[in-house]
């Protein structure tokens, strides 16, 4: 991992053009923002998706607001219904539409209007290979990613899959929050190492918000 990763002043880290890790951004709402976690997934059950090509997705997901991203042999998409009970996302809590609108105004997007937020859960061993957001119609906005529990490693690469991508420490509370120049650099989690949280036990969470409508 990068030294500066461990430095005393964490509050601002700039990754590249267009790309900020707010650290402990988030810290001050983490608890009820788990327990919301907890409450929209008892309306819409964690599932581990399908890619197009019909492998398992490691990292379990689900979906609040009035889109949510979905995966199956059908493609990669946005749906306003949840396809296991046909029924609407889970309605997004207005903390977790001011913190991230909050976090893009930090980071220098005003206006920022997130309508789908993924919610993903992983488990030691889950990791998000290197990948782009390219499945949302408003690329102009921002992505905001939120991280909660077990520390992660962020991969920050360019803008293709060629190069080393940088290794960027996530700890509970912290904000990333990448758009402009950097919006569709390619990104991911290494696997995650055991260990346990206070607030999620042996679990990380991430919100990622976006603007996909």
């Amino acid at each position: 991992m990068q030294p500066d990763l461990f430095g005393a002043d964490r509050r601002q880290i700039r990754l590249s053009e267009g790309a900020v890790l707010l650290g402990g951004f988030a810290l001050s709402h983490a608890e009820p923002l788990v327990a919301a976690i907890a409450a929209l997934t008892a309306a819409a059950p964690f599932r581990h998706m399908e890619t197009p090509g019909g492998r398992r997705m490691s990292v379990a997901m689900s979906n609040c607001g009035p889109l949510g991203w979905v995966s199956d042999r059908g493609g990669y998409r946005y749906a306003a219904r949840d396809p296991l009970s046909g029924e609407p996302w889970p309605a997004m809590p207005v903390l977790f539409r001011t913190l991230a609108q909050d976090a893009a105004a930090q980071a220098g997007f005003a206006d920022f209007a997130p309508d789908a937020c993924l919610i993903n859960r992983y488990e030691p061993g889950t990791q998000l290979t290197l990948h782009q957001d390219r499945d949302e119609q408003d690329r102009r906005a921002p992505i905001v990613s939120v991280s909660l529990g077990l520390p992660a490693v962020f991969l920050w690469g360019g803008e293709s899959r060629a190069g080393r991508a940088a290794r960027h420490a996530l700890f509970h509370g912290d904000v990333v929050v990448w758009g402009g120049p950097s919006r569709m650099n390619f990104h991911g989690i290494a696997p995650l190492k055991d260990g346990l949280h206070p607030a999620t036990g042996a679990l990380r969470y991430n919100l990622t918000f976006r603007t996909a409508g």
